[in-house]
């Protein structure tokens, strides 16, 4: 049990490391940690994710290819102008855009070219922009649970395949979960604060002549053509990923096993991104160019080494774990639940935490539709802020968004906790109900 215990000491110290350092950091803290405990003490390295690495790295290379073809400008642009169209309701539509965003492309990244309108639509209709800008980070980091192509979702098919679900399955219970826990966010927020003509802080700018009044153009595209023709192949892409990974049936089988999903869905995403690049004609050279590709990038790397790391550990003591809290986590699935959310806030990243205590879930024989519905307690990265909420803060031009002097005392913590408990709440009350 003390070898277990230093280990186990290991693992966090590395964690920690790489939360603190965060990107690529990540992956490098769980390749020390993985020499720790191979060379150290010994224990048996376990097979790294290459299946979902390669995923990721399939789906952010179309993401690249439909942003070079002017896809995510003509995404941001039909935005604005369905959010310009009902500039009182921007508490609501904003993060509505960035959860459809984040879902549709599998990263929330994507929602950081919608932030800006999201700031500015609000400042134009005096409507407190804190309200909706802390709950559109907030949605785009929750839909990351109900995104077809998210590392999230992939990583749960991956760690999950011996219990048979599908893609399907999880979105079921995902999407409409986590679509009615951001509604109670956002009516958490609705009020919330003074209203922007009462801000003190707004009040002192406008006064020193620190609020500066330019409107933002909207988002320019260079090809329309093009950019709808690419979206379009994109659309259908994901769709078809939805569809052959839900039904086995329209897989191709050799020596009586089917296709994996997680060789579908890379054919799927490398083909769409190939029928992009070939019917939007685009120039070589703007294929690298997209900040996609570098920020998935980094993703990929914090999973390799982290889930490597963890997956050595916990592979290595299954059995201690399964003997010792088994009936506990069966009894009272929230503590898994709990474990998921403090060890997303240490290492952030949902995917990654996903990755490394799925495997465990599954051992202990927590029901398959309990895990599905935990999955958004995996989604706490907002606790300590981060670039999505640095970046809202300076979009803010009125001051109302901030991050507070204690660190997690920022606009974000109390509407992403509504959020995210509400999000757990509904997906159990579905998963229990359907399933």
């Amino acid at each position: 049990m003390d070898l277990f215990l230093v280990q186990l000491a290991v693992v966090l110290l590395c964690i920690a490391i790489g939360g603190k350092i965060g990107g690529i950091g990540l992956g490098a803290a769980g390749g020390m940690g993985l020499f720790v405990l191979a060379f150290l003490f010994h224990l048996e390295p376990d097979s790294p994710l290459v299946s979902v690495m390669l995923i990721i790295i399939s789906v952010i290379t179309c993401i690249t290819i439909l942003q070079a073809a002017g896809g995510l400008d003509l995404l941001v642009s039909l935005a604005e102008k369905m959010l310009r169209t009902r500039p009182n309701a921007i508490t609501f539509l904003g993060p509505f855009v960035c959860y459809i965003f984040t879902i549709m492309c599998g990263t929330s990244y994507i929602a950081f070219s919608v932030y800006p309108v999201i700031a500015e639509i609000a400042t134009d209709a005096r409507v407190r922009p804190e309200r909706a800008m802390s709950m559109s980070v907030i949605a785009a980091n929750m839909a990351l649970v109900a995104s077809p192509i998210s590392a999230v979702v992939v990583g749960m098919l991956a760690k999950a395949a011996s219990l048979n679900i599908t893609l399907l399955d999880i979105l079921s219970i995902t999407v409409p979960g986590t679509l009615l826990g951001c509604l109670a966010g956002c009516l958490f927020v609705y009020k919330k604060g003074a209203e922007l003509s009462d801000d003190e802080e707004f009040v002192r700018r406008k006064q020193a002549g620190e609020f500066d009044l330019t409107t933002l153009s909207a988002a320019k595209i260079g090809n329309l053509t093009q950019a709808k023709t690419g979206l379009a192949i994109f659309a259908i892409g994901v769709l078809l990923i939805v569809v052959l990974s839900s039904f086995k049936q329209m897989r191709p089988e050799w020596h009586g096993e089917v296709m994996s999903v997680s060789t579908t869905l890379q054919i799927l995403m490398l083909t769409t991104a190939s029928l992009i690049m070939i019917f939007c004609r685009i120039p070589p050279e703007k294929l690298h160019e997209g900040s996609t590709f570098k920020s998935g990038l980094i993703g990929v790397v914090g999973i390799f080494g982290l889930s490597w790391m963890t997956g050595t550990f916990f592979g290595t003591y299954n059995d201690l774990f399964i003997t010792n809290f088994s009936h506990i986590l069966n009894e009272y699935p929230m503590v898994f639940g709990l474990v998921l959310f403090f060890l997303s806030i240490l290492i952030y990243s949902p995917a990654a935490t996903i990755i490394a205590l799925m495997p465990l879930g599954v051992a202990m024989g927590l029901p398959v539709y309990t895990l599905i519905a935990l999955l958004p307690a995996a989604c706490a990265v907002f606790i300590i802020p981060g670039g999505a909420q640095i970046a809202c803060v300076a979009f803010d031009r009125t001051g109302t968004t901030r991050l507070g002097k204690y660190v997690i005392n920022h606009s974000f913590l109390l509407p992403g906790m509504v959020s995210l408990v509400m999000s757990v709440v509904f997906c159990m009350l579905i998963a229990k109900t359907f399933y």
